[in-house]
This record gives C-alpha cells, sequence and structure tokens, in this order.
C-alpha cells in the first residue's frame, strides 16, 4: 500500500490516475475521515473513497488547501 507522507487537508486539490467518466482528473477534497470526500472539478459530481483506495489512486497535489498554508 502507497502511504500519503502528506496530511490531507479540506480544500486540497489532487490529481487521481485514472481519469472519471466525465474525463476529469482533478478533484477537491472536501471531507477527511475514515472516508475521503472528493468533488470533481469538472462535473461536480461528489464522491467517497475508503482512504486506502484514495492513497494507491492519487498520483500529485496540484494545489494545497488553507489549512495547509497556515501549518506551515
Amino acid at each position: 500500500m502507497i502511504e500519503i507522507s502528506a496530511p490531507l487537508y479540506v480544500g486540497d486539490v489532487v490529481e487521481m490516475r485514472k481519469p472519471h467518466p466525465c474525463g476529469g482528473k482533478q478533484w477537491e477534497i472536501v471531507r477527511v475521515g475514515a472516508d475521503i470526500g472528493l468533488v470533481c472539478q469538472t462535473c461536480k459530481r461528489r464522491v467517497l473513497l475508503p482512504r486506502r483506495d484514495f492513497a494507491r489512486g492519487v498520483k500529485r497535489f496540484i494545489r494545497r488547501g488553507a489549512a495547509a498554508e497556515s501549518d506551515a
């Protein structure tokens, strides 16, 4: 399993390895917990992924949320 070294924050925008059926690869994190809530930036569809599936599917961070900048 891939470990995400950076903590996750609401407002982070990530790129996933597989595209959404609408063609979008960029997702905004809207919920952090046992499941990760994501909103597709192309069609605004909301999905929940188990943390393990999210860790396997994430490719890179596009933009960090406001909470990440205040922790730095």
